[in-house]
Formats: structure tokens, sequence, C-alpha cells
């Protein structure tokens, strides 16, 4: 009878701990119709290609080039976020910012290594964003994102280089659609979030113009070039 009861005494600060409820910290956060602060984030940029018909034509396979993104480059990208609330589950988000990174262009010939470039982009950023959020449960919220993004780069090139081997040139504006998702976390002075996002181009980013380049071959072996991005991004507010 004395071990059941000493059992009982041990597990009793067990069961009240289990039954108490956690603490919310700042219980009307989510109340607030606007609220501002920063985010800081990390990004894979990232090239759909669509190569020219000349490679697909039998007659030419062989010796027309081959384009392809050969790696992906780390970048890194800061903003700041101004959230007015629509209603309990959706609000809307302008997140204005920039974004660094790079992209790499190989070229191939009868499947051997041709040549490469590489691509810097500077996207300065004015994304426009729908945000739906689920019940809130104790002190994290997941929700999902998506809407567009109007890019400048202000990376890209006026003129073709081969020093530096700029064979390419890029337009410098894109249109892009997001979605994506992520998770709230309400800590006692601010909400700190961590969101996953996928970015498409949904424009042909590539001057097709070769004038200017002493290898327009570079420029001729693409149809089209489509920009994308994944973003890792962390939200203080």
């Amino acid at each position: 009878m004395h071990r059941y009861l000493f059992i009982l005494l041990l597990l009793c600060p067990a069961i009240l701990f289990a039954q108490k409820k956690k603490v919310r910290h700042d219980p009307v956060y989510d109340k607030k119709p606007v609220h501002f602060g920063f985010t800081v984030g990390l990004n894979t940029m990232d090239f759909n290609v669509t190569l020219s018909d000349k490679f697909h034509d039998s007659g030419f396979e062989y010796d027309s080039l081959y384009a392809d993104v050969s790696r992906l480059s780390p970048g890194f990208n800061v903003g700041i976020v101004s959230n007015f609330k629509l209603n309990d589950y959706f609000d809307l988000r302008i997140l204005p910012g920039i974004t660094f990174g790079q992209r790499t262009i190989s070229y191939h010939k009868n499947k051997i290594f041709h040549d490469d470039n590489r691509i810097e982009s500077s996207f300065l950023e004015f994304p426009m964003i729908i945000k739906y959020k689920s019940r809130r449960i104790n002190n994290f919220r997941p929700y999902l994102v998506g809407g567009a993004n109007y890019r400048i780069d202000l990376a890209a090139r006026k003129e073709y280089d081969d020093k530096d081997k700029v064979y390419l040139r890029l337009r410098k504006s894109d249109i892009y659609y997001e979605v994506g998702f992520g998770i709230d976390f309400y800590n006692k002075y601010f909400k700190f979030s961590t969101e996953l996002k996928f970015a498409v181009g949904m424009l042909d980013v590539l001057v097709h113009d070769p004038r200017g380049s002493s290898s327009p071959q570079f420029v001729t072996a693409i149809d089209k070039l489509q920009s994308n991005l994944w973003l890792l991004s962390f939200h203080f507010e």
C-alpha cells in the first residue's frame, strides 16, 4: 500500500503539469489590423532552359550547342514586412526587398563540355502575397502563402563580354507567381516565422539579339529562358 502511495505521489506533479494549459504569448497579436517587421533569408536561383529547335533537328543535333544549368549556388535576401489583416484567417502582405544570387549555364557540344556562363542577379522585388493561416495552437500557427512578385534585375548586363564570359544578356524585369508554406512562432516580445517559397518567372528573360557578341551561337542555342527561385525566409514581426 505504501509502495502504491509513493508512486502516486511521484506521478502527481507530471499529471498536474500535463493538465496545465500552456501560457500563450501575446494572445491579442493577431487582432492587430496592421503590423510591420523585417525578413532575412537564403535562396537558390535556377533557369528553365528551352533549347533551340536546331538542337532537336536530327541534322543538327550533334553539331549544335546543348545548354543547361550546371550548378546551383546559394544567395541571400533581405526585405521589409508590411502585414494587413483581412479577417481571422487571411492577411495581405507586401514585402519589398532585394535578393542576390547567381546561376551558371554550361554548354556542351557532341556531349563534351564546351564553355560556361555565370549569370549574377540582384533583384529589386515587390511581392504582394495572400497569407492563409490555420487556427492558432498554443504558440504556433501554420500557414500557406500565394501571390505575385514583380522583380527588376539590377545586375542585368547591357553588353556582351567574352573576357568575363558574358555570353547571354537578360531582360531587366519579370513577373513571378509564388507559392509556399510556413509556421508562425509566437514569442514573448515578437513573432518569428520560417517560410519556404517557390517562385516561377512567367516571361522569357533572354535577350535574343546576338548582335555585338563574338559568340552568337550561345544565344541562338536557347529558344526560351525562364527564371525560378527557391527561398527560405525568416520573418521577425
